[in-house]
């Protein structure tokens, strides 16, 4: 299991800068989550000013 940024993101980075694995990157249209890398922590969650990361 892991979390996915939806079409709410704003691109602010947030969730980026928490990522303890470095599981999150800055995708065309919004950041984005890699699977095999997340550890599913939840840190880049709460980090999110909009709520547009959910756990899958």
């Amino acid at each position: 299991m892991s979390h996915s940024i939806n079409s709410d993101c704003i691109s602010c980075g947030s969730c980026a800068d928490t990522c303890p694995v470095n599981a999150i990157c800055e995708g065309e249209k919004r950041y984005e989550i890699d699977p095999s890398i997340c550890i599913d922590c939840g840190a880049c969650e709460s980090a999110c000013p909009v709520n547009a990361i959910k756990e899958d």
